[in-house]
């Protein structure tokens, strides 16, 4: 039987991936689970894995192209068996399922569309717009426009591409002159859009406008010899365009503590003693991330994300750990099930998959499913900040160093602690300040008798 192998979602805001080699070729027997090929997201360069066993009949896409979530990528069955025409699906395949009406419209709302659904499309620079699911509104195509019939491919090269981002350019607009229909540079430099018809002049719009808040005045691009312009990565970009929408539509509250971890740093000085391998060390981090979770299960109610008019509270807690990447940016590594593993364990599980994303070799559960994530800048050290939220998450942790400090103490005398200031970021729409200071007291009680982090 014939099965198909689908560009997976590796992420709530994924719309596509950039395919970037195939590691089997057609012929090559795999099972499932094997790698079988390598695709960069806006985050990272990721392993896919095959999603079912058997011969690779045919391979779909090439390296450089740009592949929409759910797309076909690959056929695997029994040797000498048919494919299925372009186009078309194994009768016993089973479709990708289409997004919800939330994840959609929040996926959606802030790309532009560009290409057909289920669109597989040349290596690009810009960013793109997730393919509308069955049941919601598409854009018609235009007469001329440069997709091939029944494989939902639009053929253009990458400059031609780079050429139609910068300047706006719908490509399914442009007619293609170059072999087989494909889009080239001077199909895009001549390209004149057709005027678009005008409002009958006696008849009001129905519906206004939406109200588009205006951007800062920047002036213009600087040049000369006195400045390096210097050209955003696309992990720059969607850093950026999340955290504007974050900062933009997420209403962010921050409740901040002190906490005395001096027993805390003399218990992972005893725990790490006696273990001789430094990979397999636990740190302020793994504590810290494992404190969490914990505490998320005392307040379930910060492990809820917000879809518009629905909250989805989920039963699992994955913190997300934000890592620094060395080309700059970063991403959230995921601790899954920080609850309930064993404490040395999820150490080195935290230690394996932030050392993939430094090297840029990522696996999907590395990246996926977060359900809250920690920030933790003690390592620069940064005594205080606060993090954005990451939505659709209701909140974030943010950690700054452990420094020595004179305090009070019980029994009235002065004495040197260490203390660390910790800060939570929460999502007014999902909870209030009362339940924000109980989660951070929760954290600080588990961080000062750190003994219950290893029941």
């Amino acid at each position: 039987m014939v099965e198909t192998l689908n560009m997976p979602k590796l992420g709530f805001d994924m719309a596509e991936g950039t395919l970037v080699n195939w590691t089997k070729a057609v012929g090559d027997q795999v099972n499932k689970g094997d790698v079988i090929a390598e695709i960069e997201t806006d985050k990272a360069t990721i392993e896919i894995e095959a999603q079912a066993s058997g011969t690779i009949l045919k391979l779909l896409a090439e390296p450089g192209d740009v592949v929409a979530v759910g797309a076909p990528i690959a056929y695997v069955g029994e040797e000498g068996e048919q494919v299925p025409e372009d186009g078309q699906q194994p009768a016993a395949a089973e479709a990708a399922p289409a997004p919800s009406k939330q994840e959609a419209e929040a996926i959606a709302a802030p790309a532009k569309p560009e290409g057909a659904p289920g669109t597989v499309q040349d290596k690009d620079e810009g960013e793109s717009r997730p393919q509308p699911a069955e049941g919601l509104a598409e854009a018609r195509p235009a007469a001329g426009e440069a997709v091939a019939e029944g494989n939902g491919f639009i053929k253009a090269s990458p400059i031609a591409r780079r050429i139609a981002d910068e300047r706006g350019i719908d490509l399914r607009q442009v007619k293609g002159t170059g072999p087989g229909g494909r889009i080239v540079k001077r199909d895009v430099e001549n390209f004149q859009p057709a005027a678009a018809p005008a409002a009958p002049a006696e008849r009001a719009p129905e519906v206004a406008a939406p109200v588009e808040l205006p951007g800062p005045s920047i002036g213009e691009l600087p040049s000369g010899p006195d400045v390096e312009v210097i050209d955003i990565s696309r992990l720059r970009q969607r850093i950026g365009q999340r955290m504007v929408e974050s900062k933009l539509y997420v209403p962010h509250f921050y409740v901040t503590t002190a906490i005395d971890v001096t027993e805390l740093l003399e218990l992972r000085q005893q725990l790490n003693a006696s273990v001789t391998d430094e990979s397999r060390k636990i740190t302020v981090n793994d504590l810290i991330v494992k404190a969490t979770a914990l505490a998320l299960r005392a307040y379930p109610n910060l492990n809820t994300h917000f879809y518009g008019d629905k909250f989805v509270r989920h039963n699992r807690i994955n913190i997300g750990i934000a890592v620094a990447l060395p080309g700059g940016g970063l991403m959230n590594v995921v601790a899954r099930d920080a609850d309930k593993t064993a404490l040395g364990t999820l150490a080195a599980q935290n230690r394996d998959m932030i050392a993939r994303a430094r090297e840029g070799k990522v696996r999907t559960e590395d990246v996926v499913d977060s359900t809250f994530s920690v920030s933790n800048l003690g390592p620069f050290n940064v005594e205080h900040f606060a993090a954005i939220i990451n939505p659709p998450e209701a909140g974030i942790l943010a950690v700054g160093a452990a420094t020595k400090q004179p305090v009070v103490l019980e029994d009235g005398t002065i004495g040197v602690r260490s203390i660390m200031r910790a800060t939570v970021s929460v999502d007014h729409r999902v909870s209030d300040g009362a339940e924000g200071a109980q989660f951070l007291n929760e954290i600080k009680t588990l961080l000062e008798n750190p003994m219950r982090l290893l029941m």
